[in-house]
């Protein structure tokens, strides 16, 4: 038994207690130590909001999935018997003008705007990362340059390059990835640049250097991986902003055209019944609004949850 700052502590071989502190204290004492990604989970379950906005999107990403199987119903196929019936006990969302079922047409368009988010955000971070990794390791000159390439594609015209691609390759899921994505990365890139030229100036990469490190191994094995947080809180919020730029786009008539669907397509067919059937705009119009939603509450969360500085 010993004194430490006035306060009574006993040692044992296992276990020490600080007699004299209150409970709280005590349990923060005696709280097992859990590495950062631990602390980052923790902190995330705890935030009820983006659990919910989880759950919320797991299960829109369920109906995309056995939505068909459910309605039992061919998303193509057209009966105009029963042509712009309203959501009942058969069909569940209704019909559209053609007599499709849109229970089934809604579920099968979110698998392709869900996918287009992804792929779009996926391809987006892994081409933002290693551009800005390079140039915020190397710095001078080199930077200077790599910056000013970024700054001249941010300025091509967001809406004009979309109209060129579909001119060159043609409307589809593959050329409106591209048109997304070729110029969408720049942002990412800035960002985590600016992360490298903080990160690239700690001990542990000067260290590793010293023991003859390579470029390369340096910017894979240390920098990028702690820019991993950055680049996840970007991930989320950049799928819901490629899902509604797929909408938008499809809504004009420039993205996904027939027979594939998607939640725009199905928005900008449904534009013309506005007035007389407003459910068959209603049904996408909301899956894309909850799935946004649920991206930028989770992001939210996350932000939260990767902040060091509200680590306990």
């Amino acid at each position: 038994m010993t004194e430490l700052k006035g306060k009574v502590v006993e040692i044992s071989e296992s276990k020490f207690r600080i007699i004299g502190c209150d409970n709280q204290d005590s349990e923060k004492i005696n709280r097992k130590s859990i590495t950062y990604w631990e602390d980052v989970w923790r902190r995330f379950k705890s935030n009820k909001v983006a659990v919910g906005a989880v759950i919320l999107l797991v299960t829109i990403i369920l109906f995309t999935i056995i939505g068909p199987m459910i309605s039992g119903y061919d998303f193509q196929k057209m009966d105009s018997s029963i042509k712009n019936q309203p959501p009942s006990a058969q069909h569940w969302f209704g019909t559209d003008d053609v007599g499709r079922d849109l229970f089934s047409r809604v579920s099968i368009g979110g698998r392709v705007s869900i996918a287009i988010g992804i792929s779009c955000a996926a391809i987006v971070i892994v081409i933002g990362a290693i551009y800005g990794g390079i140039s915020g390791y190397l710095g001078g000159v080199v930077d200077d340059i790599m910056m000013r390439i970024v700054e001249i594609i941010g300025s091509i015209p967001y809406l004009i390059l979309v109209i060129l691609i579909s001119l060159i390759l043609g409307k589809g899921m593959i050329p409106l990835i591209i048109a997304m994505t070729i110029t969408a990365w720049g942002g990412t890139a800035r960002m985590v640049r600016g992360q490298v030229l903080q990160i690239k100036e700690q001990d542990f990469v000067l260290a590793e250097r010293c023991l003859g490190a390579s470029t390369a191994r340096i910017i894979t094995k240390h920098l990028l991986p702690n820019t991993l947080g950055l680049i996840l809180v970007q991930v989320s919020f950049q799928v819901p902003g490629f899902i509604f730029g797929e909408a938008f786009l499809s809504y004009i008539g420039l993205g996904v055209q027939p027979p594939d669907t998607s939640w725009g397509a199905l928005a900008s067919a449904a534009q013309e019944n506005l007035m007389f059937y407003p459910y068959q705009l209603f049904f996408p119009c909301l899956f894309i609004a909850l799935t946004m939603l649920s991206f930028s509450l989770i992001g939210d969360g996350l932000t939260d949850a990767l902040d060091p500085k509200l680590r306990q």
